[in-house]
């Protein structure tokens, strides 16, 4: 079944702030929610994330009807990424070097960022590009 695009790109927006306080803190605490989220997402897809409930409960019901829908296979793979930058992140934060959190966390920032902003998502068009080599490979 299909999602609404719009949950998606709002959940990028969430993060994208959680992840700038993350930078702007160092707070490992807060970093180890976002993974939590990305882990919630990546195990059950966009709508069982923690932004997706909040989507979903809160937000869709003011907007109008989705006109456009997307496959939950690539958002769902974009969540296993930003779960491992920051589960890299964590590392880097809590047991050092701390340049390492600092790099992967604004790693996964610009990512977020990029979706939420301009609804590029780095880790769908990953998903499609590895789908599309695994098709010419058999």
């Amino acid at each position: 079944m299909d999602i609404d695009v719009r949950g998606p790109r709002f959940g990028a927006a969430v993060t994208t702030v959680v992840l700038a306080v993350v930078l702007v803190t160092g707070s490992a605490w807060l970093l180890a929610w976002q993974l939590l989220a990305f882990a919630l997402g990546a195990a059950g897809g966009v709508t069982r994330s923690p932004y997706g409930w909040l989507f979903r409960r809160v937000v869709r019901p003011r907007l109008g009807p989705p006109t456009q829908f997307e496959a939950p296979q690539p958002p769902q793979f974009a969540q296993v990424v930003g779960l491992v930058f920051a589960v890299v992140g964590l590392v880097g934060y809590t047991a050092g070097p701390r340049w390492l959190g600092l790099a992967a966390t604004g790693v996964a920032l610009a990512a977020a960022f990029l979706n939420a902003a301009f609804g590029y998502c780095l880790g769908c068009e990953a998903y499609l590009l590895m789908r599309r080599v695994a098709v010419r490979a058999d």
